[in-house]
């Protein structure tokens, strides 16, 4: 894997800590600020739902952490590719039905990183 490549899995997999830290523990106070279309009381509302929801992106940030230190190259790619096509389509599905910023911040990183481990 090339350092590129590395280097933007990286940047997706702290994308993904940081979704995670405030699904987890800021949904109330960072999440009016972030999801502005959503009705303010549906924060309190849903705030089991959004920590389970963070969870999951803290196991997307694991997996791509995981490729980079896969010591075989073959493997590293391929754990590599999983995860970020984990995220391209987990940025497309919130895009649709949340956020259409989503699909900038989620999708189209993880598709940078995808098209680099494929040209690496």
């Amino acid at each position: 894997m090339d350092i590129a490549a590395k280097v933007m899995i990286g940047l997706v997999g702290l994308l993904h800590l940081y979704i995670m830290f405030f699904e987890m523990f800021a949904w109330e106070t960072r999440g009016p600020k972030i999801f502005r279309s959503f009705p303010k009381d549906l924060f309190s509302k849903t705030k089991a739902l959004a920590a389970n929801q963070g969870l999951y992106n803290g196991f997307l940030a694991a997996g791509l952490f995981w490729s980079l230190i896969i010591q075989d190259v073959s493997w590293s790619k391929n754990v590599g590719l999983f995860f970020l096509g984990c995220v391209a389509v987990a940025g497309i599905y919130g895009a649709l039905t949340a956020e259409k910023k989503i699909l900038f911040v989620q999708t189209v990183p993880s598709a940078i990183g995808i098209i680099l481990l494929l040209l690496s």
